[in-house]
């Protein structure tokens, strides 16, 4: 008799039917920890790391709702309510650093997204013969995500400042040098390009392993039949791809509020604050840097809330607009 069947059966057997299912269910667990104890002591570190860094923390939380003092302590801070996320509101800088962030965030999701899925692609249409070229080729694109961003704003500081190797193109080209950084129209395009050119290597990696679950006979049927590459890309590869790209659109919906601190934060100069001072950057000057941390951590609070709405906001979508109406949950 199957588990399900068991607890059924157990259901309906009398008041006592719930405490034998809990017991059987312990004595189930209890043997099968007994069996594989090796497998669970070598889980106890992550799940030891992810409570003490994921979930402990949340504890913390509470000082948005309260007029935190670092003498008093979590406990001992006054209650305030909502009133950090209303002065949050109201604050001046309040459309300047929410504008910022959405367009910030929505062009990098509209740019970078797409691009790994088509890199992924290119490189599945590489003949079999030519493999040593695809391989250098992926090697080559995953090796800018292993350098640190620091290093990588480093690397456009270089490239574009003023004595940079771009304005002495541009010097024996025009005559004349360029203002880049520091300047507000440059920002955006440095920033997502350095996204775009660290993470498309990366980013094509889950597409080109499912990529690998689609049968080589439907390939085969298709050139059969006459199919040109073409078709074959549109009528098999990009639909075997399409459920992979249904989850990571979902878990990247969420980076069009949630736009990273440290690279905005290293590019970003007082004369760009216009377009460079976003939700993150806001939240470090006014919680760290002038040590407003209820305020600081009610802007975060409300970063994170808005995340998760768009999540589930795109969840929603794709389990309304897709044919199998699959999405994360």
């Amino acid at each position: 008799m199957s588990d399900d069947a068991t607890i059924d059966a157990a259901l309906v057997s009398g008041p006592s039917a719930p405490r034998a299912v809990l017991r059987d269910w312990r004595t189930r667990l209890h043997r099968e920890m007994q069996l594989n104890w090796q497998l669970y002591v070598m889980i106890l570190p992550v799940l030891v790391g992810f409570f003490l860094f994921r979930f402990y923390p949340l504890y913390g939380l509470q000082i948005a709702f309260k007029d935190y003092n670092i003498v008093s302590g979590i406990q001992g801070s006054p209650w305030v309510g909502l009133e950090n996320f209303i002065k949050f509101i109201e604050d001046p800088f309040f459309f300047r650093v929410v504008k910022n962030t959405v367009v910030l965030g929505f062009w990098t999701l509209v740019i970078s997204y797409p691009l790994p899925i088509v890199f992924a692609v290119l490189l599945n249409e590489v003949k079999q013969q030519h493999g040593l070229f695809k391989r250098v080729t992926q090697s080559i694109s995953y090796l800018p995500h292993f350098i640190a961003v620091v290093v990588i704003v480093g690397l456009i500081y270089d490239f574009f400042s003023t004595d940079g190797i771009v304005n002495q193109i541009a010097v024996a080209l025009t005559g004349e040098k360029v203002r880049i950084l520091g300047t507000s129209a440059w920002f955006r395009p440095l920033y997502i390009g350095s996204v775009l050119w660290q993470g498309i290597g990366w980013g094509s990696i889950i597409y080109l392993a499912a990529l690998t679950g689609i049968p080589p006979e439907q390939y085969e049927s298709a050139i059969v039949d006459g199919a040109s590459r073409g078709q074959r890309i549109r009528y098999i590869t990009l639909p075997g791809l399409l459920p992979v790209i249904s989850v990571t659109l979902i878990l990247s919906v969420s980076s069009i509020i949630s736009v990273g601190f440290e690279r905005a934060f290293l590019l970003q100069q007082p004369a760009t604050y216009n377009v460079s001072d976003v939700i993150a950057t806001y939240v470090y000057r006014r919680g760290l840097i002038k040590f407003d941390f209820s305020y600081g951590a009610a802007i975060g609070l409300f970063d994170s809330v808005i995340a998760f709405m768009l999540v589930v906001a795109a969840n929603y979508l794709v389990k309304r607009t897709s044919e199998d109406r699959e999405g994360l949950w």
